[in-house]
């Protein structure tokens, strides 16, 4: 079946599948490590508590049948374990139908997480990964050759996620358009890393350059990649170098890391390392790829609608699977930075002169003196959400008031998110929290004070706040 495989895309397969099963093993450590104090049974937001009030159809997750601290523990670290097993190559050391039947168990797996995740989970790269490894169950294993159907799927789904982001950014803020929204955005993105202060530095006729090769890249290219090769794989060659441009100048979890995986999917190495003869697929696995993509195809038409829309969404799933959904990256970028500073004193009762010590966060900037961190791929989603808890208390309405509550407590869970924990002896009496704004030194002020971030304070977040109600653990 000629028609069926490309068996020159034997090693690009390959590349592709031992990269997905790597970002999904760090996906369920990213679970198995964070979801005690996210979403566990004492969580900030318990699982307990959502599922009785959703329908399994809505949020379909084995949770729903039951739920134990222990038993997502289980399904984290099992879901870990799998995919190493498939960055190892076990998925073609068995048969085709086994090595299948595990990516599907690991999407499965990664399908109930997010299902039961609520706000935590609410990111479009959870939705990129659960359809990147819907997919990746149909592209097969060293038993035949890569579909050509599948491998078309995936660059439908580069393309949306390349695409949509190119369009909501020349939609949205008018600064993506002039060009000049790199000005801001290494100061301002959700967590910078380690070289982003030195990006944001960068000349500005060269952030210009930036915000034009991001507008090529994302609007004009991705139709490239349903071109003959070798202009499809150079068209992804750009993708993979713009996105490893991203992933120097800031943390944005497995988003581009994922995105560069799918570009893979899309290169012919076939003049390096010739083709590789393959047998042919058998009936029953044709048959399910041909009716796979057109059901993709037929699902497609809501996210294709959306980008044709003037009021295009952002990463928007049509269904409870996640299986075709619409992406799309900072449509607005701001001009400033808010950051919530956490603190917390042992005074039986606050004065003016009483003093207050600071949280410190593992990712989100806090200390002015400390550099950020390169924490991508790994997601940490409690400092994701206090940037946005910064934009307006509204994103932190649920959950915010129980993070401070197990602050007061002591949490031993919730202590484990954070960096700095400045009551390690008992916890304190009061937290509050103040806004402040901060921006990136200069040059001359890094050299002076050694600061990379100044700061002013902006106003009280939350007054000081002490527990009025049981301890968590007697609840």
């Amino acid at each position: 079946m000629e028609w069926f495989t490309a068996p020159d895309h034997w090693l690009s397969r390959i590349v592709f599948q031992r990269g997905l099963a790597g970002l999904y093993c760090v996906a369920f450590l990213s679970a198995a490590l964070q979801f005690r104090a996210l979403i566990g049974e004492r969580g900030m937001l318990p699982v307990p508590e959502y599922v009785r009030r959703t329908r399994p159809r809505h949020t379909p997750s084995l949770f729903h049948w039951r739920y134990s601290d222990r038993l997502f523990a289980t399904v984290s670290w099992s879901g870990a374990a799998l995919a190493l097993a498939l960055v190892a190559g076990v998925g073609d050391a068995v048969p085709l139908a086994v090595s299948m039947l595990l990516w599907f168990v690991l999407w499965a797996l990664y399908l109930s997480i997010v299902n039961v995740g609520q706000t935590w989970y609410s990111f479009g790269w959870e939705s990129l990964l659960l359809e990147t490894g819907f997919l990746a169950v149909f592209l097969g294993n060293d038993d035949t050759g890569p579909p050509v159907l599948v491998l078309f799927l995936l660059r439908w789904l580069l393309f949306r996620v390349e695409f949509g982001a190119g369009l909501i950014k020349i939609r949205g803020d008018a600064c993506w358009r002039n060009l000049t929204c790199l000005y801001h955005h290494h100061e301002t993105q959700p967590m910078p890393g380690p070289l982003s202060w030195f990006f944001h530095h960068l000349p500005r006729p060269l952030h210009r350059v930036e915000a034009a090769a991001n507008h090529v890249v994302q609007l004009l290219v991705p139709f490239l990649l349903f071109t003959p090769q070798p202009v499809a794989t150079i068209a992804a060659g750009l993708m993979i170098a713009t996105q490893l441009w991203l992933v120097l100048s800031g943390n944005f979890a497995w988003l581009n890391w994922i995105t560069i995986v799918l570009a893979l999917s899309a290169v012919d190495a076939s003049p390096l390392t010739g083709s590789h003869p393959q047998p042919d697929p058998p009936l029953w696995y044709v048959v399910l790829v041909v009716l796979v993509t057109v059901f993709v195809l037929v699902r497609s038409y809501r996210p294709v609608r959306n980008l044709l829309s003037r009021h295009q969404a952002m990463n928007r799933s049509y269904d409870p699977f996640h299986l075709v959904n619409t992406y799309g990256a900072f449509g607005t970028v701001g001009r400033i930075r808010d950051e919530i500073v956490v603190e917390g004193t042992d005074d039986p009762a606050p004065h003016p002169g009483t003093v207050w010590r600071e949280y410190g966060f593992k990712g989100k900037p806090g200390d002015l003196r400390r550099l950020p961190r390169q924490f991508a791929p790994y997601h940490l989603r409690l400092d994701w959400l206090m940037w946005f808890a910064a934009l307006s208390p509204g994103y932190a309405r649920e959950w915010f008031g129980p993070f401070v509550e197990r602050l007061l407590d002591g949490d031993r869970d919730t202590l484990r998110l954070l960096a700095h924990n400045p009551f390690p002896d008992a916890p304190p009496t009061h937290v509050r929290a103040r806004l402040y704004r901060y921006r990136y030194t200069t040059w001359r002020e890094l050299r002076s004070t050694g600061a990379w971030w100044h700061r002013t304070l902006v106003r009280e977040y939350l007054p000081p706040t002490r527990l009025l109600r049981p301890s968590v653990d007697d609840r």
